[in-house]
């Protein structure tokens, strides 16, 4: 234990072993489960775990490193797919959450992972009380242009495949160091005025994310086509969040899924970017919040 925080150990779907940290009271009648995005990890979901507990009463709240990323292990980027993602959801709701009402809120390829886990164990979506889809997309990420001209859309992956393939990208544990990745970063994911905190920890998180886990999940982001999956949701309150300055999955992608689920209800942030969970940590988490107060109320 560590206060008032359970350090966990989850073996997922293969056997891989998966970080997970538990928060708040285990009779809690909703459990709020929340994945993060393609090389972060469940830091950057700290700041939003830490309002929600302030809730009263407060939900349980579990949090856990994707395959590949943080503090879960290593592996075969044969198994660095959505569909495995799903997989290991499913193995953390069964080994943390095994009953009770749960409230499922996914942070960019955490978001398309609910998408598939609504595909692969539909029987899971029983006890789902709500969705939080926060700044990801159902499709289309093989065409995304990050707000640049097609030219440099094409020179930069052009430059991305040849990195990948390099033996030095294959064997470094970690990206680099967060001060010399920051200004990147700040361009890539962040809003113009992004607080410092929010800054910290995205950067910190992408530095030390593993070069292989970076290319081997590149495919299954391109890949990904679950417009129809997004149909599971039509009968559980769901919250779609944006920022408008977001370059990965921006405004349209969020409109895509709002659309396709019109009881869903759509919240744009003006000015953040990707990173929304440490941007906009209060409009986040209350989002989240009425999410799993109305699902306490929902009769079992």
């Amino acid at each position: 234990m560590l206060g008032d925080q359970a350090l966990r150990t989850i073996r997922g779907a293969d056997g891989v072993e998966l970080n997970a940290v538990v928060e708040g009271p285990g009779d809690a009648p909703v459990t709020v489960v929340l994945a993060h995005g393609w090389t972060l990890d469940l830091r950057t979901w700290g700041p939003v775990a830490r309002s929600l507990l302030r809730d009263q009463p407060p939900p349980r709240v579990v949090r856990f490193d994707l395959r590949g990323h943080g503090r879960s292990a290593a592996v075969d980027p044969a198994t660095m797919t959505i569909e495995q993602l799903a997989d290991d959801m499913a193995a953390v709701v069964t080994a943390l959450a095994p009953e009770g009402k749960l409230v499922l809120a996914g942070h960019s390829m955490g978001g398309m992972t609910i998408m598939a886990l609504a595909e692969r164990h539909p029987e899971l979506l029983e006890r789902v009380a709500g969705v939080a889809l926060v700044s990801t997309a159902s499709g289309g990420l093989a065409d995304a242009t990050l707000g640049l001209p097609s030219r440099a859309v094409t020179a930069f992956r052009n430059v991305e495949h040849r990195m990948y393939s390099t033996r030095r990208w294959a064997t470094r544990r970690r990206l680099g160091d967060p001060r010399l990745l920051r200004p990147a970063m700040k361009w890539l994911l962040l809003g113009p005025h992004a607080a410092a905190e929010a800054t910290r920890i995205t950067t910190e998180a992408v530095a030390a994310c593993r070069p292989i886990t970076v290319s081997g999940f590149r495919p299954t982001l391109n890949a990904h086509d679950r417009d129809a999956a997004l149909a599971a949701f039509s009968d559980i309150p769901t919250s779609v969040l944006v920022g408008t300055r977001d370059r990965l999955t921006p405004v349209a992608y969020a409109r895509r899924i709002s659309d396709a689920l019109p009881n869903a209800e759509l919240t744009v942030f003006p000015g953040a970017g990707h990173m929304v969970p440490v941007e906009r940590v209060a409009g986040v988490a209350s989002r989240i919040s009425a999410l799993a107060a109305a699902g306490a109320r929902r009769p079992a």
